[in-house]
């Protein structure tokens, strides 16, 4: 990465100060690596977005210039592993050039009768250390717009002013980013992707972990509800909007004759949940050797439904080899409402998303020996061959669906 003087020229400008979190906690050289994925993704973002920017990254931080300073910082905000960002106007590193600077910023946003604070912070160990250096900008700002009061533990405003290796920075707002870690740093991974509220924020904690996500749904067609299939697309649709700049992908399967087949065979209806999600982990036990994916990932929740008790998770996981990963296995429903929310896959209008094959009364603690029977009946093997064997594909990319069929 291409390093530039900062300490030339007094001219103020204005960079985007990215900020990560965990990477400091890996060694030198997986700390290198991580923030080599995570400028790749920083730049897809913003190149996809139309934004032309230069990037240095000194110590423990990432600088973004470009020519909309406040836009980048609204992308880049939306990028894995990023802890959080701040535009920043950018001066010489001494305290008076900081001084002129944190003093023009205050009187755009400052206001008396306001209680104020200025939290100063240096790198180096020469000249004034942070507290005098706050207390230097926060005396000037204090002299510059009469009628404030300093609060330094519950201010109405606050201002940064930081002397770092590569420059002087003052800015007044820090924007929140997900953290985590970079996306595609941990591998692939394939997510059981439906209609509901679950399985999606599950895709979105495990691409905050650094996973990059595939995803798999089973389509039941005329098993399912009329807005199933249309409404697991908008999840994945609202998904690719964090992972800027990246293709996300869908692979759907047609699994209407998985249901035709227990309906005609008269598998007893009990099991019809358990025997569906062992066919799905079967599915995607398949799918991850084609698509090189490491684990399967679900929105499984302990509890949550008859599928879900400890007895039946047990017996479904028996159906794969593959490792499975439950991220939301111990969240109250109401945490993974929240969360959807926050994230933006939670949809208030539901739709149709009925699931028709559902029984009246599901087995809660289904035998492996009961299930596995009516498998062997079922021809589950030659089942998938034929279910496997046209599948249809959907990617989104940055909100938009790129292909669908």
């Amino acid at each position: 990465m291409i390093m530039e003087d900062l300490h030339g020229g007094d001219e103020p400008e204005k960079v985007v100060m990215v900020r990560y979190g965990e990477l400091f906690l890996k060694s030198d050289p997986v700390k290198y690596h991580f923030i080599g994925i995570l400028l790749r993704n920083i730049r897809l973002a913003l190149e996809s977005a139309g934004h032309s920017c230069r990037f240095e990254s000194p110590r423990g931080r990432i600088f973004v210039y470009g020519e909309k300073p406040e836009e980048i910082a609204g992308i880049v905000s939306q990028v894995f592993g990023v802890v959080s960002v701040s535009v920043c106007t950018r001066v010489a590193p001494d305290p008076d050039a900081l001084r002129d600077a944190a003093v023009r910023l205050a009187k755009d946003h400052l206001h008396a009768p306001a209680r104020f604070a200025v939290r100063g912070k240096r790198q180096s160990k020469t000249g004034m250390d942070s507290q005098q250096l706050g207390e230097y900008v926060g005396s000037a700002i204090f002299d510059a717009i009469p009628g404030l009061s300093v609060d330094l533990s519950h201010p109405e405003y606050e201002l940064f002013v930081e002397v770092r290796d590569c420059g002087g920075l003052v800015y007044d707002s820090r924007i929140p980013a997900p953290g985590g870690l970079p996306w595609g740093s941990q591998g692939k991974v394939l997510c059981l992707l439906s209609s509901g509220i679950d399985s999606p924020v599950a895709s979105w904690l495990a691409m905050k972990r650094g996973c990059e996500v595939s995803h798999l749904h089973m389509d039941g067609g005329r098993w399912a509800g009329g807005d199933v299939r249309t409404t697991a697309i908008e999840n994945l649709r609202r998904l690719s909007l964090w992972c800027p700049g990246n293709d996300v992908q869908m692979i759907i399967i047609n699994a209407e004759l998985f249901y035709d087949r227990m309906q005609e065979l008269r598998i007893p209806p009990r099991l019809r949940c358990v025997l569906c999600k062992r066919f799905m982990f079967r599915t995607a036990d398949r799918l991850c050797v084609r698509e090189g994916a490491q684990a399967i990932l679900t929105g499984e929740n302990i509890g949550q439904v008859a599928s879900q008790t400890l007895a039946n998770l047990a017996v479904i996981s028996d159906a794969t080899t593959t490792p499975v990963l439950r991220p939301l296995i111990t969240y109250d429903k109401a945490e993974t409402i929240t969360l959807a929310r926050k994230i933006g896959t939670f949809m208030d209008k539901q739709g149709d998303l009925a699931c028709r094959a559902v029984p009246r009364m599901p087995a809660t603690s289904a035998t492996r020996e009961a299930v596995r029977e009516s498998e062997e009946k079922m021809g589950i093997d030659g089942l998938l061959d034929r279910v496997l064997a046209s599948p249809q594909y959907v990617t989104a990319k940055n909100g938009e669906i790129t292909r669908s069929g």
